[in-house]
């Protein structure tokens, strides 16, 4: 088996390399090898694209939306004082 060295990662992408190993719970050469068969098409993902934010989203409701989807969540901002005792 051959040993490859990756050169010129700046602190940040080793950083995400690290997180995303500590996530998926596996050391970073096992990361790595996984995105490499991943990317050439070696190996099938068997999970989809993960998402990590909602900026897809952000500014797709038209203001009436909003305002709808604001009345229709209004409920879940009451503090029901019986229950917090």
């Amino acid at each position: 088996m051959s040993a490859t060295t990756i050169r010129g990662l700046n602190e940040a992408e080793a950083g995400r390399l690290r997180d995303e190993a500590k996530s998926r719970g596996v050391s970073v050469n096992t990361l790595l090898k996984q995105l490499v068969r991943e990317g050439l098409g070696l190996a099938r993902t068997s999970r989809g694209r993960r998402h990590t934010d909602l900026d897809a989203l952000a500014g797709t409701w038209s203001p009436g939306e909003a305002k709808a989807f604001g009345r229709a969540t209004e409920p879940f901002e009451r503090i029901e004082a019986e229950l917090w005792r």
